[in-house]
């Protein structure tokens, strides 16, 4: 068995840690039980002998071979389970740590198991290698020494050593275990499978119904990495299997997680909930079960109901609520909470009452809607997301010993804001009824708001519990508040909820309803008993049926239900069913005909109900019921009567006389008789209206069943009409009449009874003359529930300190705060006091003032100002008003100062608000601090100074108090300009004020006033710039309501251009009248309206006469988009002139002409023809793209076009001048584009190309000029290309000078360069050249000088901008150039002038004795070399034998007269001048003679080959410059060639062409170095040759023989080395 990982354990995701065979558990229990006795063996051996102790080793290579040789089924961190337990089994010391073979995973979570392998061999069998085990031995006899021979001494060394061993094992264990983890690692990288994600149930849970005392068993697959942890839950509790002991069984398996409960009971029925989660995420899944109970099973114990109240121990209890909530409003998804203090005496520290709360009489539960709170004082319920379904009247019941008490208020819910304006609101009460197997017919009511049109119909969506997936159960809305869901799976639970749809759009969704179970009824119907509400426990019992009888007929079938979607049919059991249970079939038959068809033949029902879906609306159908068990199907029922599909429930007749009677002065009772004709009535919504605005509001968003209802939240004052609605579920019924308009009043006195004021305060003196003094004083705080009429002053003298009797001194009422007193006496004292009066008489008098003397003022500054009042408080602003002072000084008053401190501030702390004096009585002060608190006071001032301050204001807090409102100007549809102020906190004596320039208006001339109920309306009769100013409007016996609205000069500009603009209103357009050209050449004259409704109309107007529909023009107007269009086949000349669309939209109205005269006419006509003859061509084959070209990068041309409509015959020609292009050319079709490719253009390629696309439905022409101006653009284009791909100037020195050069990619002979130099063109000479070498244009400066520096550019022209490339040749780029030029010169001249062997001679020449031998080569140099012959390295002398000549300076022969056998050796030539040396050898091998075969002479060709019977020598130069030259440096390939193959001389030419042209693009320079190497490379090659012999004078090198003498074919022999050069 391998050592290795098996590879489920490496790579499967799934791979199940605890899996195991029986085998191998067996195989791991001996195991461990071998190895608990074998450490209980070395333990006892330790202290035993030392063969005890070599034993107790022996279990030490056990141990070892534990920790060797398991495989983990997992990787992760091995050493953290057994690192402990083998350091404790290597130790020493006593004590061990009990062995472990579980693997851990960070999180000490158990993921597998370390299981031993045995192997056979015994390496495997030890565990250890041969150094360990020699090891252990050496361990084994340490302790059997210690233990018989040795001292404590060298235990304690011994002991040391031992450990010294285990830490270094310990180490090693611990890098190895670092290997494993890291190996792991990288296998999870490797592998796809066990990358980390988040965990998804593979399988889930599935619902279960059981009965009681069964066992059930979840089942779920997870998968994820890493591995989920999964926990399991019963209603949202985690469950503990240690808590409930046998109980709950949990088990995970190759990742299938299991939760089994032992003998469920009725507790255990629950939702459960399953959770697996890891790194990456966590996922829940849900289940149900059910646990079903026979009759006769339930415990007597239970706990019953209280009735009644109870006294306990003679306490009798007290109870009173108290600061309850009123009436409420909230509002869709709102938090609403009420609460109420309870006293309860006598108080009770652990008493505790019992705390209900009812809506609408029903009692409330704690749910996640509602929560309940009782502090011990006061009860709280919190509505924590409002919906319609809560509004209802709110009832809270605090039930003692003794007795009970409650508490009443109605709270109201409106609708949220809509997601789409004008959509309506959301459906309510959405229920389940009539849940099956795979259907539930879902309820719901209406809602009362329909955004403003009528409700098209409703959406039904549902939920699967556990998912947060919606999905729309209906594809087209319906009207009918009924629809059966189908499509259910069995045993899951579903949640529903309802949206309604107008033509605005949809409605927010409703809320959801209950959960229900999609169950068979028949499980259901056998619930006899009900649910115990002390307990919440269902009873189900059956039954005992005897069996094997065909079960009888159903009884009382009847159709229950029918509407247009589905009918309902209900039916009894039959009374002989048999001893089991039966099931049902459903049969239908339309009505007239006997062909009755099964509905359900594949299930039957068990339940004796049933719905049916899918029959044909209007259709008269007939059913009929058989029953079935496994006896078989007995006899049909009665069939029902003739049923036609559609809604039989009629919408409720509309409600009748409807009377408001007041109720307070906020609320009104309506009150209706009912509907007369209404079934299965749901209820009523009631609707208020304002009088004169027409808009009704509803009063209630759940329906009322009752003919009366309160309708809180009216305004104060205003009157208003009800109406009522009747509701069921096919739809709402008409309105009711109109009730008569009632006025939302308090009574009398709104509530507060009249009294007199209080007294009035703060009086004092404004002026003072000889005989009068003028007071004023401050209002009473408290005006006692009416308006003060009037003021009375009494005065009294005060002598000497006694003040004496009081005098009224007016008789009638002054009504303002100021009075003047007379026939006073000059010098006297004088005290004062003022009384309020109002309707309800005087009230007491304030108290006396100071002290005054009467003596006249002459001071020169003007008295105080007074009557301070302070209006339209908000948090940073109010407005100050005050009255003139009454003395005004010695001149008249021309300012005022206003002065502001806080007021707990002292006296010092006055500052003023304004620093130069205003004029007016009135001042908005802009410097306050929300929530500080302010006194004010005024100073006047003449000229002669600032007067006295007037008496400061009471203390003012800066805020805005809530439901502040301020003017709002408005201009109405008629153009009317009116300012409009609202106050919602009015008396039944409050007034609306309106002033300018905070005096009261009294002339109605400029503005009308008009008031209702709690809003004012203030309207401008004709505004103009008298009536600029500061308008405000205050409300009397409020809390200070009024604002002020400020109209300027540009904001009455404003008004009257909006006013004008309604009075006279014009359509807004997106776009003015434009005219476009359609397909077929179309005209289209078209405007865009922003917004006109459906109602407009549209005038199409030419030249003054009106357009109508007809074949000529054809109009149109799309209402939705506000498009307007009129459409012409085709412009005719009598169509030109001015085309005008009129629109007009009740009092709105615009026109947009457009004037089609002279060329824009003409040239539009001449557009619409075209593209109507265009329309004509794209009928067959034709052009999509004309043709055109394109040049390449690598200035290819290619003649291309689009093509389009064209079909498998189609064909297409091209013609150049008329004739066609051959089949040669580059003719290219592909996805509708034809290719012409025109690979070197030329002049030749000018031209007018051509052309031709055809089949049977016709031809399509395309032609491109070519020739003079369109030629010349094109090669522009092309010369273009070829500018952009030049390469800079780059700078090159050569033997005659230096050269610039450019390359290009593709070199076309028409492109004109210039060259420049310093920015002027460059005059060409024999000096200064220039030229092309392929794709390199070149410029060549021969022999440069000074003048020649500069900046050097290289111009490409191609028609347009052209470009240039610049190089500067001058610094030390010139220096540098120049200088590798004269280098390069002397190099050239050495090389051109050198001694050189130009013509090569054989390596190897054998001849007999006694021939002649005669051998010549070409020779080159200047000065003319010195030429030396050399037989092996010595001299030869020119003598009778050996004849050396020179002839003309380049002929050098070689003559043996008479060859002997001491003439064989090596022979060279050396040619030598000033500038080198050259040398060329040959080896002669002489022969035996075979006869006189006279002289042989040779001759070489240019390649250096021997030429045998050459005639003469080279005529021409360049046959003598080919002889001579450069084969010296290269290795011969034979000594002689006497005829090359054709093939081989052409590549060979071929290849020194190409060596030509690589040589001219580079610098030529010569290294003299590699001369000589090149001479001494050469090898020799043996060459022998017999012919006959000639005479010495036909041998010569000039002679040519006269006749060829018939020659023995010469013998070649090839040296050693024969490889080409």
């Amino acid at each position: 068995m391998s050592g290795s990982t098996p590879f489920y354990q490496k790579h499967h995701r799934h791979y199940d840690r605890g899996y195991r065979s029986k085998e191998l558990e067996s195989a791991v229990s001996q195991y461990q039980s071998s190895s608990s006795s074998s450490y209980a063996a070395r333990r006892s051996s330790s202290r035993a002998s030392a063969s005890a102790a070599l034993s107790a080793s022996s279990g030490h290579v056990v141990a070892l071979h534990e920790r060797t040789t398991p495989i983990p089924c997992s990787y992760t961190r091995l050493s953290s389970s057994y690192s402990g337990l083998e350091e404790s089994r290597l130790s020493p010391m006593p004590k061990r740590a009990k062995p472990t073979y579980l693997a851990m995973d960070k999180e000490n979570q158990i993921i597998g198991y370390v299981v031993p392998i045995f192997r056979g061999s015994q390496e495997y069998a030890s565990g250890f290698s041969d150094t360990e085990e020699a090891r252990v031995k050496e361990s084994a006899g340490y302790m059997a020494r210690r233990n018989l021979f040795t001292s404590g001494l060298e235990m304690e060394r011994t002991e040391q050593t031992s450990r010294k061993v285990s830490m270094r094992e310990s180490a090693e264990r611990i890098s190895l275990s670092k290997r494993i983890y890291e190996n792991e690692e990288h296998h999870k990288r490797m592998n796809k499978d066990s990358l980390m994600h988040a965990p998804e149930f593979v399988i889930k849970p599935r619902s279960h119904t059981v009965w009681e005392k069964q066992c059930v068993r979840l089942h779920c697959t997870v998968s994820g990495w890493p591995d989920p942890r999964v926990v399991w839950y019963k209603n949202n509790v985690t469950i503990d299997p240690m808590a409930h002991p046998g109980k709950y069984k949990l088990e995970s398996s190759y990742n299938v997680h299991s939760l089994e409960i032992n003998r469920c009971d009725f507790d255990d029925t629950a939702q459960y909930r399953v959770s697996a989660m890891n790194s990456k995420g966590e996922l829940s899944s849900f289940a149900s079960i059910v646990v079903k109970r026979f009759k006769g099973e339930v415990e007597e114990a239970l706990p019953m109901p209280r009735h009644g109240l109870i006294s306990e121990y003679g306490i009798t209890f007290d109870t009173h609520i108290v600061d309850g909530f009123g009436v409420s409003f909230g509002r869709e998804g709102e938090t609403m909470s009420l609460g109420a203090t309870v006293i309860i005496s006598p108080n009770l520290a652990r008493y505790q009452p019992e705390v209900q709360w009812y809506r609408d009489d029903v009692l409330l539960q704690p749910s996640k809607w509602c929560h309940m709170h009782w502090s011990g004082d006061k009860a709280t319920l919190t509505l924590t997301h409002l919906n319609k379904e809560d509004e209802g009247l709110y009832t809270l019941r605090i039930t003692t010993k003794s007795k009970y008490e409650t508490y009443s208020a109605y709270v109201f819910v409106r609708d949220a804001d809509a997601e789409v304006e004008g959509a309506p609101g959301a459906p309510l009460d959405v229920k389940c009824q009539d849940a099956n197997k795979d259907y539930v017919i879902v309820t719901w009511k209406q809602p009362a708001v329909d955004g403003g049109s009528s409700i098209l119909g409703y959406f039904v969506d549902r939920c699967e519990v556990g998912t947060t997936h919606w999905s729309q159960c209906n594809d087209t809305p319906i009207k009918f508040a009924r629809f059966p869901v189908t499509g259910l799976v069995e045993g899951r639970s579903y949640t529903f909820r309802v949206r309604a749809v107008n033509k605005s759009g949809m409605s927010r969704p409703s809320r959801v309803s209950e959960v229900v179970a999609a169950m068979d009824p028949a499980d259901r119907a056998r619930m006899r008993g009900t649910s115990a509400p002390w307990t919440g426990q269902i009873i189900v019992t059956e039954e005992e049926p005897a069996e094997g009888v065909v079960p009888g007929k159903p009884k009382e079938l009847e159709v229950t239900e029918a509407t247009k979607n589905y009918v309902v049919l209900s039916w009894k059991p039959p009374g002989e069913r048999g001893h089991e249970g039966i099931m049902y079939y459903v049969e239908k038959c339309v009505s007239g005909t006997d062909s009755w068809q099964r509905v359900n033949t594949e299930i039957p029902v068990k339940s004796p109900r049933f719905a049916l879906f899918d029959l044909a609306e209007g259709k008269a159908y007939s059913f009929r019921v058989r029953c079935c068990n496994s006896a078989g199907v007995g006899e049909p029922s009665e069939a029902t009567e003739a049923t036609t599909v559609g809604d039989k429930l009629d919408i409720p007749s509309a409600p009748g006389r409807v009377v408001p009677t007041r109720n307070t002065d906020t609320s009104v009772v309506v009150s209706w008789e009912a509907s007369r004709h209404a079934k299965e009535l749901v209820g009523y919504y009631i609707e208020a209206s304002i009088v004169g605005s027409n808009k009704f509001e509803p009063c209630n968003n759940k329906p009322v069943k009752g003919t009366r209802f309160i309708c809180h939240g009216l305004a104060t004052g205003e009157s208003y009409v009800f109406r009522v609605k009747a509701l069921n579920a096919a739809g709402l019924s008409e309105c009711s009449q109109e009730s008569e308009a009632i006025e939302v009043k308090a009574a009398i006195g709104g509530g507060i009874p009249h009294a007199s004021p209080t007294p009035p305060y703060g009086i004092s003196v404004l002026e003072c003359v000889r005989d009068s003094m003028v007071l004023a004083w401050k209002q009473p705080t408290f005006i006692g529930g009416a308006d003060i009429t009037g003021y009375f002053v009494d005065y009294r003298e005060v002598i000497n300190g006694v003040p004496g009797t009081w005098h009224e001194a007016n008789v009638k009422s002054v009504s303002d705060r100021a009075y003047r007193v007379s026939d006073l006496k000059e010098n006297r004292k004088y005290q004062f006091q003022v009384r309020a009066a109002n309707m309800a008489g005087v009230g007491i008098p304030s108290l006396p003032s100071g002290t005054f003397v009467c003596e006249e003022w002459t001071i020169a500054v003007p008295g105080p100002p007074h009557d301070l009042q302070v209006t339209e408080v908000r948090a940073n602003t109010l407005v100050l008003l005050y009255k003139p002072p009454v003395y005004q000084g010695r001149d008249p008053v021309n300012g005022f100062y206003i002065d502001i401190k806080e007021a707990d501030a002292e006296e010092e702390a006055w500052r003023g608000v304004n620093e130069k004096a205003i004029l007016t009585n009135y001042m908005k002060i802009k410097i306050l601090k929300e929530g500080e608190t302010y006194v004010f006071r005024v100073r006047a001032q003449n000229k002669a100074g600032v007067g006295k301050a007037s008496e400061p204001t009471e203390p003012v807090l800066a805020e805005t108090k809530p439901g502040t409102t301020e003017i709002v100007v408005d201009v109405d549809d008629d153009g009317v300009i009116s300012m409009n102020f609202a106050c919602s906190n009015l008396t039944p004596d409050s007034k609306f004020v309106w002033s300018k320039n905070y005096e009261e208006i009294t002339d109605d001339t400029r503005i009308t006033v008009a008031t209702s109920g709690g809003k004012s309306k203030a309207t401008f009769n004709m505004l103009a710039e008298d009536d600029i100013g500061i308008y405000s409007c205050a409300v009397t016996h409020t809390d200070g309501a009024c604002s002020s609205y400020t109209l300027s000069a540009e904001e009455l500009k404003k008004l009257l251009e909006l006013s004008h603009d309604h009075k006279f209103p014009v359509i807004p357009l997106k776009t003015e009248l434009a005219v476009e050209l359609q397909e077929k050449g179309r005209i289209r004259f078209w405007l865009q309206a922003e917004k006109i409704s459906a109602n407009g109309k549209i005038e199409y107007v030419f030249n003054d006469n009106s357009l109508s529909q007809g074949e000529k023009y054809k109009m149109n107007f799309n209402k939705d988009t506000g498009v307007i269009e009129m459409i012409m086949e085709s412009l005719l000349p009598e169509d030109e002139g001015t085309f005008t669309f009129q629109l007009q939209d009740g009092k709105a109205t615009n026109q947009s002409s457009l004037v089609l005269i002279g060329d824009v006419f003409k040239g539009l006509q001449k557009e619409s023809a075209f593209m109507r003859k265009e329309w004509h061509r794209k009928q067959g084959p034709h052009f999509v793209e004309y043709l055109s070209y394109e040049v390449t990068p690598e200035c290819c041309v290619i003649l291309k076009c689009k093509v389009g409509n064209i079909k498998k015959e189609t064909v297409a020609l091209w013609y150049k001048d008329g004739r066609e292009v051959k089949g040669d050319e580059k003719l290219t079709f592909t996805e509708g584009v034809l290719k012409l490719e025109i690979a070197q253009i030329s002049k030749k390629d000018a031209g007018v190309y051509e052309i031709v696309l055809k089949d049977d439905r016709g031809q399509d022409t395309s032609t491109l000029n070519l020739t003079e101006q369109g030629f010349r653009d094109l090669m522009n284009e092309v010369f273009s290309n070829i500018a952009n791909s030049s390469t800079a100037l780059k700078i090159q020195s050569t033997d005659e000078g230096i050269r610039l050069y450019s390359f290009v990619s593709y070199y076309n002979e028409a492109l004109q360069v210039t060259w420049h130099h310093k920015d002027s063109a460059i005059a060409f000479t024999d000096r200064i050249k220039s030229g092309v070498v392929g794709e390199q244009l070149w410029l060549q400066i021969t022999e440069p000088t000074e003048k020649d520096k500069g900046k050097y550019a290289i111009e490409f022209h191609d028609g347009k901008g052209g470009l240039k490339r610049t190089v500067e040749l001058s610094g030390q780029a010139f220096d540098d150039a120049y200088a590798e030029f004269q280098r390069l010169k002397a190099a050239a001249i050495a090389e051109r002038n050198r001694a050189r062997v130009a013509g090569g001679l054989p390596d190897v020449v054998t001849i007999q004795e006694l021939k002649a031998l005669n051998l010549t080569c070409n020779i080159s140099g200047e000065p003319l070399p010195e030429v030396v012959w050399l037989k092996n390295e010595r001299e030869i002398v020119s003598d009778g034998h050996y004849v050396m000549k020179l002839e003309a300076g380049k002929y050098a022969s070689f003559t043996i007269t008479t060859v002997n056998t001491a003439d064989s050796g090596k022979y060279s030539i050396l040619v030598k001048n000033k500038y080198g040396t050259e040398s060329a050898d040959f080896t002669l091998v002489v022969t035996e003679g075979k006869g006189d075969l006279g002289v042989t002479s040779y001759l070489t060709d240019a390649d250096g080959n021997v030429i045998i019977g050459c005639k003469s020598r080279p005529t021409t130069p360049t046959e003598r410059r080919k002889s001579v030259t450069g084969k010296k440096m290269q290795k011969r390939k034979d000594s002689v060639i006497l005829q090359k193959p054709p093939e081989e001389k052409e590549g060979k030419k071929k290849e020194e062409k190409k060596m030509e042209d690589k040589t001219d693009a580079l610098p030529k320079t010569t290294d003299k170095k590699k001369a000589a190497p090149a001479v001494a490379s050469r090898v020799g090659k043996q060459e022998t040759l017999q012919q006959p012999t000639t005479t010495a004078d036909e041998a010569k090198p000039d002679d040519v023989p006269t006749s060829e003498k018939p020659a023995e074919k010469p013998q070649i022999n090839k040296g050693k080395n024969d490889q080409d050069e």
